[in-house]
């Protein structure tokens, strides 16, 4: 015990070592309060103190964030956080293309070009342009005429499969990126017609329709039948027909599928064959002529009164308590 006693009173103290306290610490010299109440008013720049008014420092950088970011639960998706343009899933691996870009200012040496070369050898295969720049020029035609960002994105990933499968050598790519659009408004049922397709790519309707039939096999599913009734929606607001017009040509063009009227004619010339026999019996000031709902339709003239014939023959059966202005007897003849 004595021994023990003896060896740790021989224990060396450890020596301490004091050190400088660099901890910012603010305290008022006039309260002079063991625990300081400094405010920090980041807006006015200033450090007040909260007992006297007293301010201790002016001037005083933000070092926060410069914005709150609440992406995951507002409706809003921009996330200001994020550098760069939001990553595509559909790209893959892919969305690192043009992610870095060298600056141009060298002194003229040469050298930015030089390394904007290599980097574009390393990082760009000649697959990945041609896609990035499919994608670009899909969504363009895409905005350029309404279409929702799904149908968007339906029309790349299927250009993407083709891409995939080789199924696009020696054919065009705009012919492959029109029947793609296509595909993705019947997949969405979106009424855009070949015609509509047309003239936004330029591309025949005998072309897209073709590519159309190459690009079948690669949807998991069989492409959705567009209802009659939604061209009858779309074709009725772009005319500004009243809503009375509206009904009854969804009336009629019931009435024409189940008798089989205008069995094997387009969707587009029976929906617009069925708003004329129901124009015809509205209101004079209400009335559009048939040119101007073929052309709304993107049908001609004549393909509109073939098809209002077949509803002519009808017009006892189809024109029965309509609830239109004028009887069915006042239709004219074709």
């Amino acid at each position: 015990m004595t021994q023990l006693a003896a060896s740790e009173a021989a224990a060396p103290t450890p020596k301490v070592i004091y050190q400088k306290d660099l901890n910012d610490r603010f305290h008022c010299a006039d309260c002079n309060d063991v625990v300081p109440n400094v405010i920090e008013d980041f807006a006015a720049g200033d450090y007040v103190c909260g007992n006297c008014g007293l301010v201790l420092g002016a001037r005083v950088i933000d070092t926060r964030s410069e914005w709150r970011t609440f992406s995951n639960s507002d409706d809003n998706t921009d996330d200001p956080s994020r550098v760069g343009a939001a990553g595509d899933p559909l790209l893959g691996g892919m969305n690192h293309i043009d992610s870095t870009i060298i600056s141009q200012r060298d002194g003229g040496s040469g050298t930015a070009r030089d390394l904007n070369r290599l980097h574009g050898k390393a990082t760009n295969s000649k697959n990945e342009k041609s896609i990035m720049t499919a994608f670009k020029e899909i969504q363009t035609m895409c905005e350029r005429i309404g279409l929702s960002k799904i149908a968007s994105d339906t029309a790349k990933q299927i250009y993407k499969k083709a891409e995939d499968q080789k199924l696009l050598r020696g054919k065009s790519p705009i012919s492959i990126m029109a029947a793609c659009i296509y595909i993705g408004c019947r997949e969405q049922s979106l009424t855009r017609t070949f015609k509509e397709i047309c003239a936004l790519t330029k591309v025949s309707k005998k072309e897209i329709g073709r590519n159309y039939k190459v690009l079948m096999p690669l949807l998991e599913r069989p492409t959705k039948e567009i209802s009659l009734d939604s061209y009858v929606i779309r074709f009725s607001s772009a005319l500004n027909v009243p809503q009375n017009v509206k009904r009854a040509t969804s009336e009629v063009l019931k009435r024409a599928q189940d008798l089989g009227t205008l069995a094997g004619k387009s969707p587009i010339s029976i929906v617009a064959g069925c708003l004329y026999f129901v124009n015809c019996l509205s209101e004079d000031a209400d009335q559009k002529t048939a040119k101007e709902i073929a052309m709304t339709a993107g049908c001609t003239e004549a393909t509109l009164k073939s098809a209002y014939k077949g509803l002519y023959d009808v017009r006892d059966i189809l024109g029965k308590d309509l609830k239109m202005p004028k009887p069915e007897s006042a239709l004219p003849a074709p």
